[in-house]
């Protein structure tokens, strides 16, 4: 009972945490540090615990268990890391495992339980033993998780659930004296756990909130507990009324847990950082730094964003520009949780990328010769998080690292037909929610291979930039962005201004112009064209003013410039012109613009920046499909462009 009412279950921890972004505060990493421990002293206890559990047997039995258990510990120990250590060396990164070596890795695991059972163990602690001793870096243990985590995760641990199940009668619970005891053993459980780690908590001089969160999540019970009390059922020591009493306080224990801890311990929302002006592209000063978070998914992905990064880094003159590569990871329920925290705890959430995977890898050296090449301050970042609150990673990350631009993906992939096929839907509702609650400007890029699918040197490059210009913020973000591009000696711009002809005057004099914020967004559209124009004798800009009387004549004029290299266009524009597009558009999130240039009808090699201007505030046209709850990240390292 003493073992049972002690353990902390560290895989569920670890799932708990994660799902409530705290693994890398203090208090994420004090109790997964704690939790660690309390499980290897509880396989230890359990060990003792069934050796002395034994029935009708002398004191003498019992201590040549705990000397055998023992040696058997200690043969392992010298025994089994060397042979892992060589299969290791066998397996070089990026090659295919040999599945001798896993063959070899299982039957260890299965003869290391025969030998605790034979000795009077439980045979699931030799396999826990042999778990311990596997190298939990490189190829190899990749391999191992892979072969077995859908077997054990997805068919035996249920099953094992199920069979606890089926042992546990509620019905033996009756009577005043039973409940009485049920609530009697929660509350030590609750006490000698949380009381306990609160006392030493605050001994160590750690704040109270912090205090009481620790105790909560280290009460948090698993499997190990049902082990303890399923050997203990099975041994007759506990009988059935006890056995449910105790399934049913870990289930109250572990279930209390997440609730307790939202409402407890809540991390204060970083204060706005006091130098964090630089919100859009579009400023006063544009000789300052430029920082852009550009997010990718997946290897496929880099090219591009390399591409674009090379176009955005201006004249030698500014003070430069600084991009922080964030690679968004899903947190599925078939990720393993101990490999999971393993990396997060290294490496913080979102952390700075030093694992040793090979596509990660990639990542890396990628971004580094890039950076390198160009004398552009690129940092790569992983993020590891569930697709219903990706982004709150995505802008915390950009508020911290003061962006004045995030860069998305769409969601949306070009096939070799030219044809865009959907990758996930899941990644259109993380953009969504992005644009909805964004502390800067946002682009959603749909990428059709700019710059040929592969990283063009800064000598190299040649392409066309074309921004279509309506009105509005959006657009005035995007001619911005555009003329930002212009800078590099390799890229023209085409800006194509689109003014209303006098028939679509004629139409729009019935309408309202008294509205102060259209008069205001028409003046500014105006001040911020007009050093275009004066600047179009400029061999790499090209500025067009093309009047248009329907929406027909839109789709013709821009077809003419078909040909380029990447549209860059504002998401909501504005005017007579852009009310002339009233189709409906299929994808919101790119505005009627992205959608023409974006759908089936339209032939185009061109890649699409939608671009949405940050505006001070989180509403959007866009319905937020469901509040969310935003828990804070730590701070990670601070630094400087």
């Amino acid at each position: 009972m003493g073992v049972a009412l002690s353990i902390t279950a560290f895989p569920v921890l670890a799932r708990i945490l994660a799902e409530l972004k705290l693994l890398t505060t203090d208090v994420g990493r004090m109790a997964m540090s704690a939790a660690a421990v309390n499980d290897v002293a509880a396989w230890i206890l359990l060990a003792l615990a069934i050796a002395l559990s034994g029935t009708g047997h002398s004191p003498l039995t019992s201590l040549w268990v705990l000397l055998s258990g023992a040696g058997f510990i200690i043969c392992c120990v010298a025994i089994i890391p060397p042979v892992f250590k060589w299969m290791t060396h066998r397996c070089p990164q990026g090659e295919p495992v040999n599945e001798m070596y896993v063959c070899a890795t299982l039957a260890t695991v299965l003869a290391a339980g025969f030998c605790t059972d034979s000795i009077g163990i439980h045979a699931l602690f030799g396999a826990f033993v042999i778990g311990i001793l596997v190298p939990k870096e490189g190829p190899f243990a990749g391999a191992l998780v892979e072969k077995v985590e859908d077997l054990v995760s997805g068919l035996f641990l249920p099953l094992y659930f199920v069979s606890s199940g089926l042992k546990t009668n509620i019905a033996t619970i009756h009577g005043a004296q039973s409940w009485g005891l049920l609530v009697l053993i929660i509350s030590t459980a609750c006490f000698g756990k949380i009381v306990g780690t609160v006392v030493v908590s605050l001994l160590c001089k750690i704040p109270i909130r912090e205090a009481i969160t620790l105790g909560f999540l280290m009460n948090t019970k698993g499997l190990v507990e049902l082990i303890v009390l399923n050997i203990g059922k099975d041994r007759k020591v506990l009988n059935d009324q006890t056995f449910a009493v105790c399934v049913l306080m870990a289930i109250f224990t572990t279930f209390i847990t997440t609730p307790i801890v939202i409402a407890v311990y809540k991390p204060a929302k970083q204060a706005i950082i006091a130098d964090y002006k630089h919100r859009t592209i579009e400023r006063k000063d544009p000789d300052t730094q430029l920082r852009i978070l550009s997010c990718f998914h997946s290897t496929w992905n880099i090219p591009t964003l390399i591409n674009l990064i090379e176009a955005s880094r201006g004249t030698e003159k500014r003070q430069g520009l600084c991009v922080y590569a964030l690679h968004l990871m899903e947190l599925s329920e078939r990720t393993s949780a101990i490999l999971m925290v393993h990396k997060a705890r290294k490496n913080g959430l979102p952390f700075w990328n030093k694992l040793r995977q090979s596509d990660t890898n990639q990542v890396v050296v990628a971004f580094e010769a890039f950076r390198q090449l160009n004398r552009v301050f690129i940092r790569p970042m992983t993020a590891i998080s569930a697709m219903h609150d990706m982004h709150e990673d995505i802008c915390t990350s950009a508020e911290r690292k003061r962006a004045a631009m995030i860069i998305l993906p769409f969601h949306k992939h070009q096939r070799l037909d030219g044809t865009l096929e959907t990758t996930r839907n899941e990644f259109r509702w993380v953009n969504k929610r992005v644009l909805e609650h964004s502390p800067c400007s946002v682009g959603i890029l749909v990428d059709r291979g700019f710059g040929g699918g592969t990283h063009v040197s800064a000598s190299n490059v040649s392409s066309t930039v074309t921004v279509l210009f309506f009105g509005g913020h959006d657009d005035r973000e995007a001619l911005a962005y555009g003329a930002r591009m212009a800078e590099h000696p390799g890229i023209s711009l085409i800006i194509v201004h689109f003014i209303p002809s006098n028939d679509i005057m004629g139409q729009m004099v019935k309408v309202d112009i008294t509205d102060e914020s259209s008069i205001s967004s028409e003046s500014a559209d105006k001040t911020f064209l007009a050093s275009f124009k004066k600047s179009s004798d400029n061999n790499s800009i090209k500025f067009e003013e093309r009047p248009v009387n329907s929406a027909k004549e839109i789709v013709e004029i821009v077809k003419e410039f078909s040909r380029c290299n990447l549209f860059v266009v504002g998401r909501m524009p504005v005017g007579p012109v852009a009310a002339a597009l009233t189709e409906k558009a299929e994808y919101p999130e790119l505005g009627p613009v992205g959608n023409l240039l974006t759908s089936n009808g339209f032939t185009t090699s061109a890649s699409v920046l939608v671009v949405q201007q940050y505006n001070g505030s989180t509403t959007s046209q866009l319905s937020s499909s469901s509040s969310t709850k935003i828990v804070e990240l730590p701070e990670d390292d601070s630094e400087t462009g």
